[in-house]
């Protein structure tokens, strides 16, 4: 057996026509342990600890949401909803998510600059929202509404979603997973999840702008039509209504005849019923040509009619 070594190819990474969902997620945490004073407290977190990781290890004087943030996995932060501000006596007003604790750094999260931060960041995050959350199958177990709950937020300063224009069509093509953009708050969980956790490279953030929405790395318009192998990890981590399992998206929907998901958004892509083949495809597979546009599938399920016509009331 010869011992001259072979020449042999390279092999590519598993993950070679993945974007990965955290790219450009910029760095966190400190370079050592530190001890942090937050609210009067000290408290010592590890190395690569943040100060939302401080924070969470008191009690606090007020609420910090921190929306974006997950915590596990290696998902984010992104420090992209900024609910999570909060006043260091080094830095000024920071993002508590993504701002390394630094050692002997003192925290307010009651100082009225944060507070206002918050509260603001808060009302902008409502505002671009879907807030029917009557007919939500997150309703009661949703952090946004637990965020608001706690600010106690009733109406928010920058107007609401409805009073600005149409609802997004809602995907119900997957026979796994629903998604509702209109409650998407962009916190990028679900894609760090996909691309970083799971390694499936589905989903990504696509457009700019308020036409930033979650999209499908194979450039398809439907979850029906990616490369979804249903592990159901994005529905888990998102922190809205904007992805939810199917078979629960009404499970929380107060049971008032004629108010569903469905119809409180109006439209709905629906699934075309054709099969998908093996479960895990590979990743941008080329689609035939020949395969309908969501725009000829829409489905209307029941425009609301605020003028009362449709029943009354929004409850």
């Amino acid at each position: 057996m010869s011992s001259e070594p072979h020449e042999t190819a390279e092999a590519p990474p598993l993950t070679e026509e993945i974007a990965p969902g955290t790219a450009s997620d910029p760095p966190v945490g400190g370079d050592g342990p530190a001890t942090v004073t937050v609210d009067g407290t000290e408290v010592s977190v590890g190395a690569d600890a943040t100060l939302i990781d401080a924070i969470e290890g008191v009690e606090t004087e007020e609420s910090v949401p921190a929306l974006c943030h997950y915590g596990r996995e290696d998902i984010g932060p992104r420090s992209e909803c900024r609910t999570c501000m909060v006043e260091t006596d080094a830095h000024g007003v920071v993002p508590a998510c993504s701002f390394p604790a630094e050692d002997g750094l003192t925290v307010r999260t009651d100082a009225g600059a944060a507070s206002e931060a918050r509260d603001v960041n808060l009302d902008l995050v409502l505002s671009d929202h879907n807030l029917r959350c009557t007919t939500c199958g997150k309703n009661g177990r949703c952090e946004l509404q637990d965020a608001a709950i706690e600010q106690e937020v009733e109406e928010p300063r920058y107007g609401v979603l409805d009073d600005r224009g149409e609802y997004e069509p809602l995907d119900d093509t997957s026979s796994f997973i629903q998604i509702d953009r209109n409650k998407c708050i962009l916190c990028n969980r679900c894609v760090d999840a996909c691309n970083d956790v799971q390694v499936e490279g589905v989903l990504r953030m696509e457009g700019s702008g308020q036409d930033t929405r979650i999209g499908f790395q194979s450039d398809v318009d439907t979850m029906e039509d990616s490369t979804c192998v249903s592990c159901g990890h994005c529905a888990t981590v998102c922190p809205t209504g904007s992805l939810v399992e199917k078979g629960i998206e009404d499970a929380t929907t107060i049971p008032l005849p004629g108010f569903n998901q469905k119809n409180s958004v109006g439209t709905a892509y629906e699934s075309s019923g054709k099969s998908k083949g093996p479960m895990t495809p590979k990743k941008r597979e080329k689609r035939a040509t020949t395969d309908p546009s969501p725009s000829d599938d829409a489905t209307e399920t029941g425009v609301w009619d605020d003028d009362g016509a449709s029943g009354g009331d929004w409850p």
